[in-house]
């Protein structure tokens, strides 16, 4: 009866949103909207649950004491804290709040964004090494299209950027398509397991 009951609720508000979707009823288009307004609800209160889980786990590594570890776990803890505290008395609005928000999370964020470019190099070389026709393929395409968006590859050869955007619109258009096919499909078919009680991960165990 415990896990009965979530499946059912999870059946019938999943029902519930896909009718509403493709038939226009006001008494339908209302009970969507409370039930959107309760995953809100839900989803708010699964961050605070997620913020609390945080703080347990670096406050194990603080009392581990091991390396830096502890400098970094402290300095999550108390940016965390004191982000959360300064917005809830001062707003998100404040100008302090948007300072350190500007001075610090968005440098940060461009820091680790901008890292991510050696990573790519990186997997390029790896991926760019002919092994095989494919490999040998993936490397033609990358270096017409490389060459294609900077000045030089116009001055090497007229049509090249018509064959870069050709690549771009074609064939490199149809594997997207596919693969957003493959993963409507996936996304339906995960869908009807957990409306059926087929999958029951989220309820804590393991599905059937």
């Amino acid at each position: 009866m415990k896990r009965e009951l979530p499946i059912a609720v999870a059946f019938v508000v999943g029902v519930l949103m896909i009718v509403s979707f493709f038939f226009t009823s006001k008494p339908l288009s209302n009970a969507a909207e409370i039930v959107q307004d309760w995953g809100v609800i839900v989803s708010a209160f699964a961050l605070g649950l997620a913020s609390v889980n945080l703080i347990q786990i670096h406050a194990k590594k603080i009392a581990r004491g091991k390396g830096l570890d502890w400098l970094y776990s402290g300095s999550l803890i108390v940016s965390m804290i004191g982000m959360a505290l300064l917005g809830i008395i001062k707003g998100p609005t404040h100008k302090t709040y948007q300072f350190w928000f500007d001075a610090l999370f968005v440098p940060g964020q461009a820091t680790v964004y901008a890292m991510t470019g050696f990573f790519i190099a990186s997997a390029a070389y790896r991926a760019f090494r002919v092994r095989n026709v494919d490999a040998a393929i993936l490397l033609v395409s990358a270096a017409i299209l490389m060459l294609a968006n900077v000045p030089i590859g116009e001055r090497l050869w007229s049509q090249l950027p018509a064959v870069g955007d050709w690549l771009m619109d074609v064939p490199n258009l149809a594997g997207q398509r596919g693969m957003l096919i493959g993963a409507g499909i996936g996304g339906i078919a995960s869908g009807l397991r957990v409306l059926l009680g087929i999958e029951r991960s989220y309820l804590g165990g393991s599905s059937s």
